[in-house]
């Protein structure tokens, strides 16, 4: 009778919760339907999907969100049905297949051959993807140089080369200009010491003045041989204009890349929480100390937002009179830190003007005045932002704003030390107090001669000093440390540790040498091959005190570690060293003893010059597509594309909130019914799953 009676509650429980199971199912099927969610047609072919009823491009079937037995089912049912469909629509399938199955095979191939791929997976997995992001963007920039130098020796190096090796009568080289701004002779007399040479290798001078690494080296030849026409000024600016599109797409294009995995993965503190514990593990992690820094990682991240949580209930409390203490406690701090950062612009331009006025001097000592500059301006990089990260202690910021306004003041002090470079060189080249130097050759023709191969020589020794601090570092600091924590046990070496591999530093670093390339690319047309060989010898040396002297950073902050972070910060770079060019292409008066403008008034008079040598038709062409009847109708079917495409995202950005917020909804539905199942349970006398769990832990003990 009791076994009767048990049988009959396990089955009204049994029929509750298939019943519930069936409104379920229910509901998500009518929510499915109703929302237009993935579906599928059972008639489609086995590749197209549901490419005839969906609006959406085809899927193949393993992409879909079925189980297995649904998918061998539809794969069954396709196999049995015999689609009848005309020759194009078979060939077109056909083909859609074949190209499917390339793009497939072509993308595991070039992922197969990707520069760094197991390295980069090796790090990742050690390391955990921060520091694994860093490497991705050093190799970014490393085939970036390597292509922009392809760039420039198909169209400036080669030509160059040639026209040199074969000078005949059909080429022309201009040398029109005042005699006493012809003169420019950087080729030394005489003989020279023997370690004259390895001075002339690091400061640009001497054999390696006048040669292809620097503008004053080009020619301003015009070769015309059997139809042949080649104007070798007209590429060399336009090759320096594209070299700066072609980076800025390059930069785009990634940046597009990651906006879409940012956007997808969509915002907001829930989300955050439910993204960290859910899918913020790494299953890349090998080994004990991989997955360790992984919880520390995530445990971190924790507490770092509950932390700012915190922190802005505790800001919402403060009365009056502490919000004003604290801005007013800010806002000095902020001046403290404007006026570091004056202090080492200040020195920056003294030290360009005294080392410009040292030029002539010869041996070691003349070399150091040489590298004065950069002496300073990597000083002040490393110094200046020690000292703000001291003061930003007592700002009491949030640890993410703390971070942010960090990277915002070595990022301002890296850009505008440059930028402070360029401004004293120009000062002194173009006169801007109109001295009596710069009347007859509209420059300072005395002092520099040939001023685009100084500003050259300029930015080859940035790049080269910041290269050989680095390595430098690598020796006489990072193993040392490593050394002296590893072999002696004291409380010094427990305090000092080894030293964390920090992402935003490096970053940065990396950002600040493509800025300096892009700068010097117009004077110096072989520094991207310096910068390729440069960050490739870099990710080995990297990669060498990743492993052997760093331990990775405990506390990571997601924001410094994203690659569209890394990116902005980059396009930064590339508007300064934009803007330097624009100034050296339009405002200054080109070198008339050197380079392929010696002839101009300025570097762009060489497009309209050209422009007027085209024919007529060609003349009214690009007059009409500079014209209003043709800029005016393009500018209007522009915002047409711009209304539609933001029409488009905000639809979509709904459909999005309507998907969150039925997620929402059915995750409060199973809760209910869960808890209905659980008092069920309870009123029936039924043991619940914990219950369960606690007796066969009882039982196995």
């Amino acid at each position: 009778m009791e076994f009767s009676e048990l049988q009959r509650q396990s089955s009204t429980i049994a029929h509750g919760y298939h019943g519930a199971q069936q409104l379920v199912r229910l509901r998500s099927k009518s929510v499915v339907s109703n929302q237009n969610g993935p579906q599928f047609h059972w008639g489609s072919p086995p590749s197209e999907g549901g490419e005839e009823g969906d609006s959406g491009p085809p899927k193949d079937l393993r992409e879909r969100p079925m189980t297995m037995r649904l998918k061998r089912a539809i794969r069954e049912v396709q196999q049995m049905r015999v689609p009848v469909v005309t020759s194009w629509q078979s060939w077109k399938r056909s083909k859609a297949k074949s190209l499917s199955r390339f793009r497939a095979d072509a993308g595991g191939v070039m992922s197969y051959v990707a520069l760094w791929r197991k390295a980069l997976h090796k790090i990742g997995g050690h390391f955990g993807g921060g520091v694994q992001s860093y490497f991705m963007f050093l190799r970014f920039l490393v085939v970036l140089n390597f292509l922009s130098f392809l760039l420039i020796a198909g169209f400036i190096l080669i030509p160059s080369i040639v026209f040199r090796s074969t000078s005949t009568s059909n080429m022309t080289v201009d040398d029109t200009g005042p005699e006493v701004c012809n003169v420019y002779d950087p080729n030394l007399q005489g003989l020279v010491v023997f370690y004259q040479y390895f001075l002339d290798l690091l400061s640009g001078t001497g054999f390696m003045e006048y040669s292809y690494m620097f503008y004053g080296y080009y020619n301003n030849t015009v070769a015309e041989s059997s139809g042949f026409h080649y104007n070798l000024p007209l590429a060399y600016l336009l090759t320096s204009v594209f070299y700066f599109a072609f980076c800025l797409i390059c930069i785009i294009t990634r940046m597009g890349s990651a906006l879409r995995v940012a956007v997808a993965t969509g915002s907001g503190a829930a989300g955050s929480y439910s993204k960290m514990v859910f899918t913020g593990w790494d299953y890349g992690c090998q080994g004990d100390r991989a997955t360790k820094l992984k919880q520390k990682s995530i445990h971190y991240q924790l507490q770092v937002d509950l932390e700012e949580e915190r922190l802005q209930k505790k800001a919402l409390s403060l009365t009056l009179g502490q919000t004003v203490g604290l801005c007013s406690l800010r806002i000095f701090l902020m001046l403290v830190s404007l006026a570091l950062i004056g202090g080492a612009f200040f020195g920056i331009f003294k030290a360009t003007v005294f080392s410009q006025a040292q030029v002539g001097a010869e041996g070691i000592l003349g070399l150091f005045w040489v590298y004065l500059p950069s002496i300073v301006i990597t000083t002040g990089n490393f110094v200046v932002p020690l000292m703000c990260d001291q003061i930003a202690l007592f700002e009491r910021y949030s640890p993410s704003t703390t971070i942010i306004m960090a990277l915002f003041r070595s990022v301002f002090l890296r850009m505008i030390s440059l930028g402070v470079l360029l401004f004293t060189l120009w000062s002194q080249i173009t006169c801007f107090k109109d001295s009596p130097k710069c009347e007859l050759c509209q420059y300072n023709n005395k002092e520099y001669p040939c001023w685009e191969t100084r500003v050259g020589q300029e930015m080859y020794k940035l790049a080269l000093f910041d290269f050989l601090i680095t390595i430098a570092m690598l020796i006489l600091v990072e193993f040392p440390r490593r050394l002296f924590v590893d072999h002696y046990s004291c409380a010094l070496t427990r305090w000092v540790g080894r030293q964390e591999f920090l992402v935003p530093p490096n970053v940065l670093g990396l950002v600040y040498g493509q800025t300096v390339v892009w700068t010097g690319a117009l004077f110096c047309p072989l520094l991207p091959l310096i910068n390729t060989l440069k960050f490739f010898i870099l990710f080995y040396c990297k990669k060498v005190t990743l492993f052997s002297n760093c331990r990775p950073a405990v506390k990571t902050f997601r924001s410094t570690t994203s690659t569209i972070f890394f990116l902005v910060v980059l396009l930064f770079g590339w508007g300064l060293a934009l803007v330097a060019m624009i100034y050296s292409l339009a405002q200054i008066h080109p070198s008339m003893s050197c380079g392929p403008f010696r002839s101009l008034t300025m570097m762009w008079s060489i497009v309209p010059n050209t422009f007027y040598t085209l024919s007529l038709t060609t003349q009214d062409f690009i007059f009409y597509m500079g014209s209003q009847a043709f800029s005016i109708p393009l500018f209007i079917f522009s915002c047409v594309v711009l209304c539609y495409v933001a029409a488009l995202a905000a639809v979509y950005g709904k459909s999005v909130d309507l998907l969150k917020a039925q997620f929402k909804l059915e995750g409060r539905d199973k809760q209910f019914l869960v808890k209905q199942i659980e008092e069920l349970s309870r009123e029936m006398g039924v043991p619940t799953r914990d219950q369960l769990d606690t007796f066969d832990t009882g039982a196995a003990n």
